[in-house]
């Protein structure tokens, strides 16, 4: 016979993978390397600095992308 007075356990949701955390800190990169790439391209005039500050804005936009369409 079911007990109908007995509260069941609510089902734990799993731990986020560590995949998951790594989202909000591709974001922070992508809008200090931007940021960074702005600065250093106009106001400093050092291009092979804004350049390198560029290449790491596309490699975390890349990443990001790639995230979001394999998790559909």
């Amino acid at each position: 016979m079911i007990d109908s007075t007995r509260v069941a356990d609510a089902p734990v949701a799993p731990p986020q993978p560590a995949a998951d955390r790594l989202r909000p800190l591709l974001w922070l990169v992508l809008f200090a390397s931007v940021a960074a790439n702005v600065v250093l391209t106009t106001a400093v005039d050092h291009p092979w600095i804004g350049s390198a500050c560029g290449l790491v804005a596309v490699f975390c936009a890349g990443t990001l992308i790639v995230r979001h369409r394999r998790g559909r």
